[in-house]
């Protein structure tokens, strides 16, 4: 068991950072965090092989990369086919 430190990025909506509390930001490389924005921490927690967790289905994969990376990258999920042809006739000039 670890306990992990998750944290939301300031640029991109949805995605998440998790991190071994101990090692905090250290062994995130520089460009990520560039990408990422200024990390905002949302909770620490306690994480084993079999904890579920909402939008992550593979468990022992967070833990490897936590392990060997020091960091697991949780991406958005992608956006809904439908969502993006909402306003498809949306007129070209005036109010938006």
């Amino acid at each position: 068991m670890i306990i992990c430190s998750i944290y939301k990025s300031t640029r991109k909506d949805e995605m998440y950072l998790y991190l071994d509390k101990r090692d905090q930001l250290t062994r995130v490389p520089e460009p990520l965090l560039e990408m990422f924005g200024k990390p905002l921490h949302v909770m620490d927690m306690p994480l084993t092989k079999d904890r579920k967790l909402a939008r992550i289905d593979d468990t022992e994969k967070l833990l490897n990369d936590l392990k060997e990376k020091g960091y697991y990258l949780q991406m958005p999920p992608p956006k809904e086919d439908y969502m993006l042809d909402l306003y498809q006739e949306r007129p070209e000039t005036g109010v938006r």
